[in-house]
Order: C-alpha cells, then sequence, then structure tokens
C-alpha cells in the first residue's frame, strides 16, 4: 500500500491527540463545574468536522473512524486525505493551544 508511511504517521498524531484531548476535558469538566466554558461545540461547522461536542473526544473519535476506513481502502482519494489531515492539525492546534491558555 502507497500510504503505509502516511497512515502510520497519521496514527502516531491520532494518538498524540488523544492523550491531550482526556487531559483537556478534564479541564474542561472543571471548567464547567465552576460555571465557566458554556459552549455547544469547539469547532465551527465549517471547520470540517460532522461532530459537534463540547468536549474533545468526540473528534479524535471521529478521525479515528475517518483513518479506519483509510486503512481498509486500496485507494484514498487525495481530497479526503486531505480533509483528514487538515482537521487533525486543527485538533492538535486547538489542544496546544488550550493547553497553554489554561495553565
Amino acid at each position: 500500500m502507497p500510504y503505509t508511511k502516511v497512515i502510520q504517521q497519521l496514527k502516531e498524531n491520532l494518538q498524540t491527540a488523544y492523550r491531550q484531548a482526556i487531559d483537556s476535558d478534564v479541564k474542561l469538566d472543571e471548567l464547567q463545574k465552576a460555571g465557566h466554558g458554556k459552549f455547544s461545540a469547539i469547532f465551527a461547522q465549517d471547520q470540517g468536522f460532522e461532530t459537534q461536542s463540547n468536549r474533545f473526544l468526540p473528534y479524535v473519535q471521529e478521525l479515528a473512524n475517518e483513518l479506519e476506513t483509510f486503512q481498509g481502502s486500496t485507494h484514498i482519494p487525495p481530497e479526503a486525505l486531505e480533509a483528514h489531515v487538515i482537521k487533525l492539525g486543527v485538533l492538535l492546534q486547538t489542544l496546544q493551544t488550550f493547553k497553554e491558555n489554561s495553565k
């Protein structure tokens, strides 16, 4: 499969996002209990995600499901791969920004 290295790199980045999402969701829970974090979704609908959640893990799950689909395919449409990479980048960037701002 010509995408083996790409898939492996995406997996590693998704694992990083998963670990960060767990920590960030705990922090979001704390903020919500303190009366903050009154929003319905982390990402706007125009950012490519089908998921709408006020926690990070559902977005990670959406990307994991996409990656699973890619692994089962013999051909991955370049536009689907590009969209996946963009969403993963937005997720990782948002997680990093949240982590920095919530210290």
